[in-house]
């Protein structure tokens, strides 16, 4: 977990250097994507041979932005023709765009019974839209920059995804290689995989223990890369009304957030949010036994390590999700990475319950709350060190190691403006009892404002205000402050 050179990094000439490499990748990334003009260009093809594919991959990938940014309105049969394909189980709740998924989500498996109906902006432009609709496997990402003013004048931190105040940087840029099992039929066992290679400031929030780990342990660097989702799926149909099975890294399974940034309805993250589990490596069975009712159970390393690494427990998963036949309430409720409870690195025990409740097709609120421990944390001062990369406990006296619990709890209220617009309101609770999670032993309290805009379905800007306060100790701008705002934005720009 975050210690304090993680969370409380001095701003100096050496992050400032690294902004600018971080910055000059992007630029990279850009004149990458952009010069092999001549992509997609099977000589003798028929494909070739029209005017549309002499343009070359990336001219069609330029109009492919422009038509998507100035849609032609279309008549009704031509829109329904070209509807989304049927889903099993029930309707989406919500509209997607604007909000960042169309259903109450849940972690660790794809949506079963949803069709893979999202749009690849590059792959279209490289294959067209004829050979895409055949490929099971799909390449694509998003690029994340962005910009952040802070009255605080070192660090943000426990602020995450800005915790470099008054800066502009890459938090992300991300490639995933994926290939979604189709979870609609009923017929046949089918599989899937996915890849995620994640570049930005936003690497030191999805580091385990074992996987490339020396870039923050070792050497806090701001910049990082990061393996961050690597998993095989198995779908398996005969099971109850569908089951699928997931082997390798992925996301921590409960909550309402996820450190990929499209999953979220706002740049910067609660701070329950930010003190969670981020990654597990392990065994994940996902089954739908209803429309309504789901199950998981999985076992994993534990919270953020590898399975090689000195520190991997054997941990238990065991979720349960409820969704009403109206889809206006769903209840997700999490054991996540239980085991003794001794302690290791980032070895939190966490007990979670997610709701999702619509009040109109337009709005709705997400509420998530968790309690998390860890037993025989080494005491501030005592004679054991703390796993490096994370915190001591604040312990009463005489006591070397003690109990460091953390209670959280986060309410999001949305509403939906328009099919590109939605405005969000988020107010956050976190008593980190012993210091443990976010290296103040104190109550935090945070609410943000933010507005989201969508230019057509592959642009997303989401301007934000943000206050914080620490009410039992001095706990931001290094420990000199008790309170902070934040003005910042991040621009997603998905390819």
């Amino acid at each position: 977990m975050d210690d304090e050179s993680r969370l409380h990094g001095a701003q100096t000439m050496i992050g400032r250097e690294e902004t600018r490499r971080g910055l000059a990748w992007a630029l990279v990334l850009g004149i990458w994507l952009g010069c092999g003009c001549g992509w997609g260009q099977a000589s003798g093809s028929a494909d070739a041979q029209s005017p549309v594919a002499a343009k070359g991959w990336f001219a069609r990938w330029v109009d492919l932005y422009r038509q998507d940014w100035k849609p032609v309105v279309v008549s009704t049969d031509a829109a329904a023709a070209g509807a989304a394909p049927a889903r099993r189980g029930l309707p989406s709740p919500l509209d997607s765009p604007p909000f960042p998924s169309s259903d109450w989500s849940y972690g660790g498996s794809p949506t079963i019974g949803e069709p893979d109906s999202n749009g690849y902006p590059l792959m279209t432009a490289v294959l067209g839209a004829e050979k895409l609709a055949k490929a099971r496997t799909k390449v694509y990402g998003w690029v994340e920059p962005t910009v952040n003013g802070s009255t605080s004048g070192r660090s943000n931190a426990p602020e995450v995804d800005d915790q470099y105040s008054n800066r502009v940087e890459l938090n992300q840029a991300v490639l995933y290689v994926e290939r979604l099992p189709d979870t609609v039929q009923r017929a046949h066992v089918d599989w899937g995989f996915h890849l995620t290679a994640l570049f930005g400031t936003d690497y030191r929030y999805t580091t385990d223990l074992g996987y490339l780990s020396s870039q923050l342990i070792a050497h806090n660097r701001q910049y990082g890369f990061d393996p961050s989702l690597e998993y095989v799926d198995v779908y398996v149909p005969q099971v109850a009304q569908g089951m699928n099975v997931r082997v390798g890294r992925f996301i921590s399974i409960p909550g309402i957030e996820a450190q990929l940034t499209p999953y979220n309805y706002m740049f910067s993250h609660s701070l329950l949010y930010a003190v969670d589990p981020f990654t597990d490596t392990g065994v994940l069975a996902t089954v739908k036994l209803s429309d309504q009712w789901l199950v998981q159970l999985g076992i994993t390393a534990g919270h953020d390590v590898a399975l090689w690494a000195k520190d991997a427990k054997a941990s238990g998963d065991l979720c349960l999700s409820y969704t009403t036949k109206s889809v206006n309430d769903n209840f997700y409720v999490c054991a996540n990475g239980i085991n003794a409870a001794k302690y290791a690195y980032n070895n939190a025990q966490q007990y979670d319950l997610t709701w999702y409740h619509r009040f109109t097709k337009t709005v709705h609120t997400a509420t998530e709350g968790y309690f998390m421990y860890q037993r025989d944390v080494p005491a501030v001062g005592g004679p054991f060190q703390p796993e490096a990369n994370s915190n001591a406990a604040v312990c009463s006296v005489g006591e070397t190691r003690c109990t460091a619990p953390a209670y959280a709890l986060v309410n999001y209220v949305n509403k939906e403006l328009s099919a590109h617009d939605f405005v969000s309101l988020r107010s956050d609770f976190l008593d980190d009892k012993r210091g443990q999670r976010s290296g103040f032993a104190t109550k935090y309290t945070e609410n943000t404002v933010m507005w989201s805009h969508w230019f057509g379905t592959t642009v997303q800007l989401r301007p934000e205000m943000r206050f914080d306060r620490s009410w039992d100790a001095k706990a931001y701008d290094v420990g000199r402050k008790q309170s902070q705002f934040t003005a910042a934005s991040d621009l997603i720009v998905h390819f």
